[in-house]
């Protein structure tokens, strides 16, 4: 469900008590955190205004919460720390002390999310309430707890807004929205009162069936379907950037620069010949001359070149002091040699120059400190030869995201195995690995995980100890043994962002987050046909990646074309496997289809270099013409 956006953004507050990070003796981590997530989640979109660290002291903080409250009228006021047992944990009393009407939904919300994390979530003692037009929310003190405890409380907050301002006509919007909500989607009901919330899924289901009871497994999917858009823009705002290494530029190629690099010196760092020939004094002019010595590549000048002599020089040779231009050898003529041929004694010079001809200055490439490469730039093999022209050894760039792979099914067989009778060989970790390869990514194959919580639970938990991010294709539909999502949710506490998308093909694709103190890791449940896997690989995970790796634009390249023949609409927007080929003068490529678009059909995938993004049907429009233009995004070479 679409969020409507609040008349302004709430204006926010963030107060971290720590008496450590109040005298300086450690970093606050959980504030920043904070603050960076409240004004990116779409949900709330708030402009955090105030940040203040205070002592762990019951007048400190009382007086900043009134303060924020009276004077500056903000909407909402997070704290962080200070609510546990310890002696100076004095947060919530301090709080309660300015309170006008206590929150202990809000409460409930935190202590109820969090002992599905941790049952230790049952010693926390936050405190909510408002005071005059201000919400007030204690949180946890840790960078983690702080950002699950806000994401558990987050649905309601827009809402809560609304009601302090008193802004009936968005209070009005928010329940009629609430109505029809309840009135198409049964499962509403029992969940009573619900605020949308754009960002993360607000139907998402919050518990599971007994896996164990077949007969009584859902018929019909518990989780909402979202557009694409949605899913895509879901996956990328999660999508962390990794952070920033030194590494060697050999072994730099395909990486992400994370600041700018300078040249150490200049290019050239000498005064270099652009010909073989002699260099001369260009005021002496045409006629005989004396050859002095020679001036080779990699060997200094013998001598400094005298008027009424030359010296031979070769191309990139440094030029001698008091020559100003070089000759080519073309417009010379020998005069006079020794032994036999082995040495120039004479020789005439055919054609007047002018100062400076045929040199390369010091620096006339590149200048001493001049940025060469920006951030952002992609390190390919002439970037790094350019690196290496100016003695750039180490570069600073982002960190290569490590994927994880892993396929189930109890059907599945290795390829070199013997396939008995009802079951397959698995090719999806074949074709995934090799796509991650084939774009520079290390991987880990994890193999093939069978159809049980334990062998799921036990590969799901060593890939992501392992990866950055975790692909994993089968058991995201509707069968008696997809459990993904469940061992996802309840065996790896993953927070589940979307389980089904309104798209062709890839509807079950799965996306979830996992937590830790120090990361955030991705995990992405791609549906086991062959086709889906790969087309939804390529639409989800390989722009997440490349953000993660630091590319400014990680979104597939988008282009238009031409469709070949009459395709007919399908209900979903949809995105058919095509090859694009350009004719002679065409400036728009043709795109035709790979045969049959099934998502079982590998085959289709085979000979197709771009994806064409295809609308949904329409009672007017049910197929395109021959000819119609399209978008297609490019994922093979062209």
């Amino acid at each position: 469900m679409a969020s409507r956006a609040v008349e302004r953004p709430p204006q926010v507050g963030i107060l971290t008590v720590s008496d450590r990070c109040y005298l300086g003796t450690q970093e606050d981590s959980s504030g920043p955190n904070l603050k960076a997530i409240v004004e990116q989640e779409q949900g709330l979109a708030g402009q955090v205004v105030k940040t203040k660290i205070v002592a762990d002291e019951h007048s400190q903080i009382q007086d900043a919460l009134i303060n924020w409250c009276d004077e500056e009228k903000l909407d909402l006021i997070l704290t962080t720390g200070g609510t546990g047992f310890a002696t100076r944990d004095v947060t919530p009393e301090a709080t309660k002390a300015v309170l006008e009407k206590e929150a202990p939904g809000l409460a409930l919300s935190m202590l109820m999310g969090s002992l599905q994390i941790t049952p230790l979530a049952m010693l926390s003692r936050p405190a909510c309430g408002t005071r005059r037009n201000s919400l007030i929310i204690n949180l946890p003190g840790s960078k983690k707890g702080s950002q699950e405890c806000y994401e558990f409380v987050l649905p309601g907050l827009r809402h809560a807004i609304q009601l302090l301002r008193g802004d009936n006509k968005e209070v009005e919007a928010t329940h009629k929205s609430m109505t029809s909500s309840q009135g198409s989607h049964d499962h509403s009901a029992s969940h009573g009162h619900k605020c949308p919330h754009h960002h993360d899924i607000p139907d998402m289901p919050d518990h599971h069936h007994d896996i164990s009871k077949v007969a009584r497994r859902p018929r019909s999917s518990p989780y909402p379907m979202i557009s694409f858009e949605d899913a895509y823009s879901l996956v990328m705002a999660k999508a962390p950037v990794l952070a920033p290494e030194s590494i060697k530029c050999k072994d730099a190629l395909g990486y992400i620069l994370a600041s700018d690099v300078t040249a150490k010196q200049p290019l050239p760092p000498f005064r270099a010949s652009i010909k073989d020939g002699y260099a001369v004094i260009s005021s002496d002019g045409p006629g005989p001359r004396r050859v002095l010595s020679d001036s080779l590549a990699g060997q200094l000048p013998k001598s400094e070149l005298i008027p009424g002599y030359v010296i031979r020089i070769t191309t990139g040779a440094p030029v001698p002091d008091g020559a100003d231009a070089v000759v080519e050898v073309e417009q010379t003529e020998l005069l006079k040699e020794s032994d036999g041929g082995e040495i120039e004694l004479e020789v005439n010079i055919l054609q007047a120059v002018k100062p400076g001809q045929d040199i390369r200055p010091i620096g006339l490439d590149i200048p001493k400190d001049q940025v060469i490469l920006k951030q952002g730039a992609r390190l390919g093999p002439s970037e790094l030869g350019l690196l290496a022209a100016v003695g750039v050894t180490c570069v600073p760039v982002y960190q290569m995201p490590k994927v994880a792979v892993v396929s189930t099914g109890n059907e599945l067989c290795e390829p070199h195995e013997e396939c008995k009778k009802g079951h397959i060989f698995d090719s999806n970790r074949t074709t995934l690995l090799s796509a991650l390869r084939d774009h520079g990514f290390p991987c880990i194959d994890m193999g093939i995980a069978k159809d049980t919580e334990e062998s799921l639970q036990a590969t799901l938990k060593s890939a992501i100890s392992q990866a950055d991010v975790v692909i994993s294709t089968g058991g995201v539909s509707m069968g008696e043994k997809d459990l993904l999502k469940y061992c996802l949710m309840v065996g790896i506490h993953a927070k589940v962002h979307f389980g089904r998308v309104f798209l062709k093909p890839g509807k079950p694709t799965t996306f979830a987050t996992i937590s830790s103190e120090s990361s955030q890791k991705l995990f992405f449940a791609l549906p086991g046909n062959p086709a889906s896997a790969i087309v939804t690989f390529h639409l989800f995970v390989l722009p997440a990646l490349r953000k993660m790796m630091g590319y400014a634009q990680p979104n597939l390249t988008k282009i238009k074309a031409k469709v070949a023949s009459d395709i007919k609409l399908d209900p979903r927007p949809e995105f058919q496997r095509v090859k694009l080929v350009w004719g002679s003068s065409d400036l728009v490529p043709m795109a035709t289809i790979t045969g049959s678009q099934m998502s079982s059909r590998l085959l289709s995938m085979s000979d197709a270099n771009a994806l064409l993004v295809l609308p949904p049907q329409t009672d007017g429009v049910k197929e395109l013409k021959k000819g119609s233009v399209v978008d297609a995004l490019i994922i093979g070479r062209i």
